[in-house]
């Protein structure tokens, strides 16, 4: 059988039956698919335990594979091949077998104070072409540092979501379609009142909070992926999007909140996830070794 067209069944089953996320189906197309060019396979009659094991350790040995890169080709090949097992297209699971490495006991990293209120600067201060693009940027930054919204639910978020009156960011079905609310703070509010007056200047119509500048539709994953490479290059910073969710984690731990409103606030599943920025923020820490009723006053 096809391993392309049974991938595509596979996608649409996994979209419409078990409700996956569109990104969830992207990595399943692009895994699936580097593993079939890199092992020049078309067919399922071509799979077998060997092709499949040399393909890890060909990410291992000459694709330089991180562990996180590891698991995540393993993860999505198995439940695809689970899938084809089950529909009767291979008789068993060739990635069974195989061995899973643990995953690195890396901290979560993240800016410092000082760090992330130059981003913000440099954000606004950038020599745009319009002014748009000041409080629009701003907004956006704003909205990561001071919500710690994934970079999908930030593209995603509708005009409805954001309520300035009540300061409240709606997130519609998050990772694991999940929805929640977050607090917005008062300086945050700001900022996206400045965007929201600049936008109804401009005539945007479209449902998207934060929308293209010579177009009316919502910003784009690329147009996001360049405004952060000249971001870097200006402030000489280095950062991801998830730089600055982390960010937000750390810095809401120093100021003082608790583990389990954080943890709502970020979306996690488990309270575990969060517990991991405990480790990462010295303050916190800090904070609370001095409270070892051996320290003298």
């Amino acid at each position: 059988m096809n391993i392309e067209l049974l991938l595509e069944d596979f996608c649409y089953y996994s979209s419409y039956i078990r409700g996956v996320s569109d990104m969830t189906t992207k990595r399943y197309r692009e895994k699936v698919g580097a593993f079939c060019r890199t092992m020049e396979v078309n067919t399922t009659d071509e799979l077998n335990e060997k092709v499949v094991h040399n393909y890890f350790l060909i990410g291992r040995v000459q694709k330089k594979w991180s562990v996180a890169t590891y698991r995540t080709y393993y993860m999505t090949l198995k439940v695809f091949f689970n899938w084809c097992v089950t529909k009767k297209h291979l008789e068993e699971n060739f990635i069974e077998n195989l061995e899973l490495p643990k995953r690195e006991k890396s901290l979560p990293k993240a800016m410092k104070k000082r760090d992330a209120l130059f981003l913000l600067e440099v954000v606004y201060n950038y020599p745009y072409t319009h002014r748009f693009l000041k409080y629009r940027n701003h907004a956006m930054f704003s909205m990561f540092l001071f919500t710690g919204l994934r970079k999908n639910e930030l593209l995603n978020l509708k005009l409805n979501d954001v309520d300035l009156e009540n300061l409240t960011v709606f997130v519609r079905q998050g990772k694991g379609n999940k929805d929640r609310i977050i607090p917005i703070s008062y300086t945050l509010a700001q900022s996206l009142k400045k965007y929201l007056l600049e936008r109804k200047k401009q005539r945007k119509t479209c449902p998207e909070f934060f929308v293209s500048s010579n177009r009316n539709k919502g910003y784009s994953e690329n147009g996001l992926k360049l405004l952060v490479n000249q971001l870097r290059e200006a402030s000489g910073l280095y950062f991801t999007i998830h730089t600055l969710r982390h960010t937000f984690a750390t810095l809401m731990l120093e100021g003082g909140c608790d583990i389990f409103s954080l943890s709502k606030m970020m979306g996690h599943s488990d309270i575990k996830t969060t517990t991991i920025y405990l480790s990462s923020t010295a303050e916190h820490l800090r904070s609370q070794v001095v409270k070892h009723p051996l320290n003298i006053d």
